[in-house]
């Protein structure tokens, strides 16, 4: 194949290992099948990565950027505000955020799939634990910074720390997800997402109306 710059190419190999992931599973995401799958030579592999592990802690790391483009949180929350005279309520922000998290899994379903099956393997594979542990420190991050933005732009203030809400929305996220992916009910999740958004709002006090 035409020569690519290193990051083009770890970038790649990324890529191919979510979509081997996403169709077979981490245990058969082995280098040969990722780099078969990427159309490079094992050696391309090696001049990119030390190892298997070092590209499954960055596919994680990937993903979860990509999330946080797509979710857009800022860009989320300024349309809120935009679209309201006075400040929209903590609950409408949550539910908006909330909904498009729907909208990116139902876009991209492999990749969610994909992310869940990482966790599991993780977690039952000794010495890779802490991709696990990685996977959710950083959804814990974004969830926090959505969660921090939303009360500041509703006016309200938490009544518990900021990182026990966000804790229950990723429980929330992945019961969700994984529901999703089994039954593909898209009405169901709307329902869940209007519910658990005014229960976490319930955890603050709002701003004056």
């Amino acid at each position: 194949m035409p020569r690519i710059s290193v990051v083009d190419r770890r970038a790649e190999l990324i890529r191919a290992a979510l979509r081997v992931v996403a169709a077979e599973g981490v245990a058969a995401a082995t280098t040969r099948a990722i780099v078969a799958e990427a159309g490079m030579s094992l050696a391309s592999f090696h001049y990119a990565f030390a190892s298997r592990d070092e590209l499954l802690a960055e596919l994680v790391a990937h993903v979860v950027e990509h999330e946080r483009v797509v979710l857009d949180v800022g860009e989320l929350l300024t349309d809120n505000e935009a679209s309201h005279e006075h400040p929209p309520t903590l609950e409408a922000v949550v539910r908006a955020g909330l909904e498009r998290y729907v909208d990116l899994l139902r876009a991209d379903p492999a990749r969610e799939a994909a992310m869940q099956e990482l966790s599991a393997y993780a977690m039952r594979t000794p010495g890779l634990e802490h991709l696990a542990l990685e996977q959710y420190r950083r959804y814990e991050e974004l969830a926090c910074e959505a969660l921090a933005l939303a009360a500041t732009v509703s006016g309200s203030t938490w009544t518990q720390p900021v990182d026990e809400i966000a804790r229950t929305v990723i429980a929330f996220t992945d019961g969700l997800t994984l529901g999703w992916l089994v039954r593909r009910d898209d009405a169901e999740a709307r329902r869940l997402v209007g519910t658990v958004a005014h229960l976490v709002a319930t955890l603050a006090e709002p701003g004056p109306r």
